[in-house]
C-alpha cells in the first residue's frame, strides 16, 4: 500500500477479540487506537477539528491554532495542522506525560505549560488568554466543540458495527473531554437501543459524586461534567481505582503482548466488571485509546514505583 500522507492512516484501526477469561463466557472486543499514526484515538479528533474549522470559516492558511490539552489531542491537532503548515500553540498542564509533550514539540507545536494544580481548567483559561492576544487565531476547544463527539459518531462508531456481525450488548469507554464516549454511545443506541452504555472514570474524577483528587490514570477523569453528556443516555458510571487500571496494563503486556495506556487499563477493568452483570455470551466493546510507550517516564509497568507526580484534575 502506497500513501502520500500520514493522514491517510487515520482510522480503520483493528478490533481485537481479547483472548482472556471473561465472566459469563462473554467476549470483550477492544478497538486498538494506538495504531493511528500519532499513536492515539485523538488523531481522529485533530483531523476532524481542523477540517471543521476550515469548513466553518474559522481557519485560513494564516491562522494560528491554539488548544488546551492533556497531550493526545495536542498531538492529533498538531499532526492535522502540520498538513496545512499552520502555527500551533498547545497549552498543557506541566506534569502530564513527558513523552506526549515531546511528541507535540517534535511535530512543530509550541508548548505553554500551566501549573498542575490548576488542572485542565487552568489550561483552558490560559488558552483563551493567548487567543485574545494572537491575531487570526482559533481555539477548537475540544471540551465544548460539538465536532468532538461528531468525530466518533461519524468515524469510529460505524467501524465497530462494520467489524461485528452481532449486536453489541455493552459499550464501555473512559471519559476525559467526553467526546469519544458521547459520540459512540449515541450512534450505538440509535442502531440497537438495548446496548448498555457504561462510562469509566478514575478515582478522583467527579462523575459518580466522589471527591476530586489526583490520580495516576492519565487521559480520563473530569473536573466538570462534559457538556456532550446532556443528550446521551448513560446506563452506568463505573469508577476504577489506579491499582485496578494498572494491573490490567501489566497483564495485557505479560499475557497478550499489548502495550496499553492506563486509561485502556481502566476501560478493561470496567469491562470485566460489567461482564459479571450481563447474560452469558454477551458482546462487550471497549476502546484502548493509546499505548504505554508514551507513559514510560511515569513508571507505568512498575507496581511499587509510582511517579512522584500524580495527574491533577
Amino acid at each position: 500500500m502506497i500513501i502520500k500522507s500520514v493522514s491517510q492512516l487515520i482510522g480503520d484501526t483493528p478490533l481485537i477479540d481479547l483472548q482472556i477469561n471473561v465472566p459469563n463466557h462473554s467476549h470483550i472486543y477492544a478497538k486498538l487506537e494506538m495504531f493511528n499514526p500519532g499513536g492515539s484515538i485523538k488523531d481522529r479528533l485533530g483531523q476532524y477539528l481542523i477540517q471543521d474549522g476550515f469548513n466553518r470559516g474559522k481557519i485560513n492558511d494564516q491562522t494560528t491554532i491554539i488548544e488546551p490539552t492533556a497531550g493526545n489531542t495536542g498531538i492529533g491537532v498538531a499532526l492535522a495542522a502540520q498538513q496545512y503548515h499552520l502555527k500551533t500553540i498547545l497549552v498543557v498542564p506541566e506534569k502530564f506525560s513527558y513523552e506526549k509533550q515531546t511528541l507535540m514539540k517534535a511535530l512543530g507545536a509550541q508548548l505553554i505549560n500551566t501549573p498542575s494544580a490548576e488542572g485542565i481548567k487552568g489550561a483552558i483559561k490560559k488558552a483563551r488568554e493567548v487567543e485574545a492576544n494572537t491575531p487570526n487565531s482559533f481555539v477548537p476547544m475540544q471540551f465544548e466543540n460539538p465536532a468532538n463527539p461528531a468525530t466518533y459518531y461519524h468515524t469510529l462508531a460505524p467501524e465497530l458495527l462494520a467489524d461485528l456481525d452481532r449486536p453489541i450488548d455493552a459499550f464501555v469507554a473512559g471519559a476525559g473531554s467526553g467526546g469519544t464516549f458521547a459520540g459512540i454511545a449515541k450512534y450505538l443506541k440509535e442502531h440497537h437501543s438495548q446496548t448498555q452504555t457504561i462510562v469509566v472514570e478514575p478515582e478522583g474524577s467527579i462523575l459518580n459524586g466522589g471527591p476530586a483528587h489526583s490520580h495516576r490514570t492519565e487521559g480520563i477523569g473530569v473536573e466538570f461534567v462534559p457538556p456532550f453528556f446532556k443528550n446521551v443516555e448513560i446506563d452506568q458510571t463505573l469508577t476504577i481505582s489506579d491499582d485496578d487500571a494498572f494491573k490490567q496494563v501489566r497483564q495485557m503486556a505479560e499475557n497478550q503482548g499489548l502495550f496499553i495506556g492506563s486509561s485502556s487499563g481502566a476501560a478493561l477493568a470496567a469491562s470485566l466488571k460489567i461482564a459479571k452483570e450481563l447474560p452469558e455470551n454477551s458482546t462487550i466493546v471497549t476502546v484502548f485509546p493509546d499505548s504505554s510507550e508514551r507513559y514510560m517516564s511515569e513508571h507505568i509497568y512498575s507496581p511499587n514505583e509510582q511517579s512522584t507526580e500524580m495527574v491533577s484534575r
